[in-house]
């Protein structure tokens, strides 16, 4: 029975070849029947770390008037912050401020509809620290998740760059300061409502309270934070291109206690937006363990990568569609 995620050290990654193949072997196993697990050996400076949790917490204590002038609502590209129960998981509000930042590129005029998604990210004129940090963060984990991804290719019997067609160049990546207020200011323990990631990878940065819960064959788990760690888990891209042999995981956060909020940041590493996932063509062993990737009538998938992640920002940020995107949603 799976009480806990596995830990798995990317160091062994650059080992010997005995030390390579059992690390591959292991991601392996973890990605396919748990979709999560802890990493360590990820080489990210612990200073940047205790860095982006200060710039983290500094924003929320802002004014509440500084945080809405960088509102979501105020951004075509999805970008801001926002308040408590302002974005919604499957139809739900989650209660959780948090402020959205992606790849900092010009708008692009023109082209497919998925191109609005592209643009300037929105940065708290109190807090001029933050850019130079996020930026950075954004730099070094999109380095680490090309490393996990590489990794992967190898797990699935591929060559390492098999994948790189969905991130070489300009990928699209989404990250989240994310602040879960205690209990006693909300009747829900709804965090964020059960779902699964849309990307390919999330690497995930708590802090010391817990609140992350997987979705396992023995029921929920807790997934304690670890000093020094990433939870990562498996995005439905991912799951195409493997055609189901990797599972994206059902996950969800559960409220604080009263008195008590929880900061964490998520790094959704995703695909180029002009991308298509590719179906790997597995070994025989791994394609016969393949079932495909799940069907869920309220969440069609597609392989056209810019599609699924314009979809899923529409319906998760009604107030940003309306005002921005009305002729996408037939008003």
């Amino acid at each position: 029975m799976t009480s806990t995620l596995p830990t798995l050290d990317l160091a062994r990654f650059n080992g010997d070849p005995a030390t390579r193949a059992a690390f591959l072997a292991d991601l392996r196993h973890a990605a396919r029947h748990v979709g999560f697990f802890y990493l360590t050996g990820h080489g990210i400076d612990p200073a940047l770390i205790d860095d982006v949790l200060a710039q983290a917490r500094a924003f929320f204590a802002l004014p509440e008037a500084e945080k809405l002038g960088v509102e979501m609502v105020n951004s075509p590209h999805f970008r801001g912050y926002n308040r408590a129960a302002w974005e919604l998981t499957r139809g739900q509000p989650d209660w959780r401020e948090q402020i959205d930042f992606g790849a900092e590129r010009d708008a692009v005029t023109g082209g497919p509809d998925w191109t609005r998604l592209q643009g300037p990210n929105q940065w708290p004129a109190a807090q001029p620290g933050m850019r130079p940090v996020i930026l950075r963060w954004q730099a070094e984990l999109t380095a680490l998740a090309i490393r996990l991804l590489r990794a992967f290719a190898l797990a699935l019997g591929q060559d390492e760059d098999a994948l790189a067609t969905l991130y070489d160049g300009t990928p699209h990546h989404l990250m989240k300061l994310v602040r879960y207020p205690g209990r006693e200011a909300t009747d829900s323990d709804q965090g964020v409502g059960a779902h699964k990631d849309s990307g390919l990878l999330t690497l995930l940065l708590q802090d010391r309270q817990r609140g992350l819960q997987v979705e396992t064959s023995a029921g929920w788990i807790d997934a304690e934070p670890m000093p020094g760690s990433f939870v990562v888990n498996i995005g439905e891209l991912l799951e195409m291109a493997s055609d189901g042999y990797l599972r994206a995981t059902m996950h969800r956060v559960v409220t604080p206690p009263a008195g008590i909020d929880r900061i964490s940041v998520a790094f959704f590493m995703g695909a180029r937006l002009d991308a298509t996932v590719p179906l790997l063509e597995l070994p025989p062993a791994l394609a016969a363990e393949a079932r495909g990737p799940e069907r869920d009538p309220n969440n069609p998938l597609f392989n056209a990568v810019g599609r699924n992640y314009l979809k899923g920002r529409l319906r998760s940020h009604p107030d940003v569609a309306r005002r921005h995107h009305a002729d996408l949603i037939g008003a």
